[in-house]
Parts: structure tokens; C-alpha cells; sequence
């Protein structure tokens, strides 16, 4: 049985594991938030977790109304390497009476796991943060963190390279690109420590292409990749430069230009036109290197972030 919290007029439901009608029930939630606002309501990294039905460290937390037979609200949290990721959404038709009230619990609830489980450091991410949104991340005693830039631009770039790239392969390539992933991500607290069961995850997808999967190589070694993604369902189509990066040992060669380069060529020819990559606001060389190929920024994520002490 899932531990359920009561409140007059909703009950919350804590489920570490997730059933299919459980996945069912809070994926149509998402749907609506998504056709409401644009986007999809949890990162990748959060989607994964709920539809694989929940890992270690994984807590979905499921609002219901009184009188709805559908969730009114619905909060994620996963535990990382050294920090916890949460992100909440709450019903459109709610959100004008009691999307804060909503927010609230879920994410009172939320921290009380981080609470009980030791405690650590928070990012709640919040896609166009709204000033209820907002609100809902102070109440909880969250401070405004990471920006990260969503950039698009039309295609084609107008730009050529001659670097060699060949398509990833599956089975062969993964050890490689997760040392290159985890060496030049050491600091980024998602993309930093990605494991063989993170990236299977990821290559059991429907949109992954190992084709659009660009590896370049140097002295018999990886030394970067260009690995993109392509969102069929968006309006217009976008084409994705999803992970890009340089082997440390490789930085200051102009590769990571190059490789960008190559993955818009891709998209290019893929029948896209338009490129979209995620970019960290703090991380100035690339923001510079987005501006100069002609990238504008579309919308702002932002993280929330705390330090949540632990149940005494």
C-alpha cells in the first residue's frame, strides 16, 4: 500500500513504486499540462524514471481532488549522485483556485522524503517559471538557481566543416562515450554521471537515431561527439543538439564549434529547419560560441535549489 497523506479536501498519495494505471493516470495529467503550456512538464531525465515505473531513490507523489477521478497535481522526486532532482505540475483547471495549495503539498511532502532520507541538496526545475510557480518554490523555502537557455535558430547554418564524424554504434561505443560524457561533464550535477544503464535507457527510445549520433575521433581515441535528437511531434519539428562535448585532453582545437557545425549539417539534411540545444546561462564560452553561429534564446528553465537537513 502507498502511503497516503490527508488533507480536507485532497489526498496525496507516495508511491515508490509505479503501476500502470498509476503511469496512466499521471501521464494523461502531463498531457494537459503540456497542450497548456508548451512543454513537457518533467525533464527527461524525470519522464524515464516515471514510465520505467520508479527506481532507487524515486518517489512519485499523486494528488487527487475530492470529486475528481483524475490527479489534480503531481510532484517527481529522484535521487542523483550528491543532489536530488524534484519537479511538481499541477492540473490546468486548477491552477487558478488551488494550483498554489496544490504546489505547496506536493512539494512539503517532497522535501519531508528528501528530509527523512538524509537530507542533501535540492534543484527543482521549473520550465517558464509563472509567478505562481514561483511562489510555490519560496513557500518551500527554495532559492532561485541555474538558468538554462533553450536557443533555436532557423536552418540551414550557412556554415560547413570538414571534421570526420562516424554514426555511434550501438553495442561497441558505449563505454567510450560515457568516459569522454563523464569527464567533460565532471561538473555538471544531470549530465555528469551517466552510467551503461543511463544511456541503454536512453538508446531504447523511439527518437534515438544512432545515425544522428556523431563521434569524431583523434589518435585513436574519442575525442568529442555531437549527439542529436529529433522532435518530430513539436510544431514546427525541431532538431535537436541533445549532449555535445570535448574529451578535456582535446579542448582548444576548435572542436566543439565543429562538432556543432556537423550536427546542424545533419539536421540539415534530415529536412529540419529549425536547431534547438539547452545551454546552462553561467556557462559563458558556449552561450558566446550559440551566439556567433546565430542562435537566439527561446525560454528560460530555472532551477530552485536548497539544502535540505536531515529528520532528526
Amino acid at each position: 500500500m502507498s502511503p497516503v497523506v490527508q488533507n480536507p479536501l485532497r489526498r496525496l498519495e507516495v508511491k515508490r513504486q509505479m503501476r500502470p494505471d498509476d503511469i496512466a493516470a499521471v501521464s494523461e495529467l502531463l498531457e494537459l499540462a503540456e497542450a497548456e503550456d508548451g512543454h513537457h512538464p518533467l525533464g527527461e531525465h524525470q519522464w524515464l524514471d516515471l514510465v520505467q515505473g520508479g527506481r532507487e531513490g524515486f518517489a512519485g507523489l499523486v494528488a487527487w481532488g475530492e470529486g475528481h477521478d483524475h490527479p489534480v497535481g503531481y510532484a517527481q522526486v529522484s535521487k542523483g549522485s550528491g543532489t536530488w532532482a524534484l519537479e511538481f505540475v499541477v492540473d490546468p483547471h486548477h491552477r487558478a483556485a488551488d494550483g498554489v495549495s496544490i504546489g505547496n503539498e506536493l512539494l512539503s511532502e517532497a522535501l519531508g522524503i528528501v528530509r527523512s532520507e538524509g537530507g542533501g541538496h535540492v534543484h527543482l526545475w521549473i520550465s517558464k517559471p509563472k509567478p505562481w510557480q514561483e511562489e510555490v518554490a519560496a513557500t518551500a523555502g527554495l532559492q532561485r538557481g541555474r538558468d538554462l537557455l533553450q536557443m533555436r535558430r532557423p536552418l540551414p547554418l550557412g556554415e560547413t566543416t570538414d571534421l570526420v564524424t562516424r554514426p555511434f554504434v550501438v553495442g561497441s561505443d558505449e563505454e567510450a562515450w560515457l568516459e569522454v560524457n563523464n569527464r567533460a561533464f565532471a561538473w555538471h550535477p544531470e549530465q555528469g554521471d551517466w552510467d551503461l544503464a543511463t544511456l541503454k535507457a536512453r538508446e531504447s527510445e523511439p527518437w534515438f537515431d544512432p545515425d544522428g549520433f556523431l563521434l569524431h575521433e583523434l589518435d585513436g581515441r574519442l575525442a568529442g561527439f555531437c549527439w542529436t535528437k529529433v522532435h518530430a511531434d513539436h510544431e514546427p519539428p525541431l532538431g535537436e543538439i541533445y549532449v555535445i562535448a570535448v574529451d578535456p585532453d582535446f579542448a582548444g582545437r576548435g572542436l566543439g564549434r565543429a562538432l556543432v557545425v556537423a550536427g546542424l549539417d545533419h539536421l540539415t539534411k534530415l529536412g529540419l529547419d529549425v536547431g534547438m540545444l539547452y545551454v546552462d546561462a553561467s556557462n559563458a564560452p558556449a552561450v558566446r560560441l550559440y551566439d556567433d553561429l546565430g542562435f537566439t534564446v527561446d525560454h528560460v528553465d530555472r532551477a530552485y535549489t536548497g539544502d535540505i537537513s536531515p529528520q532528526r
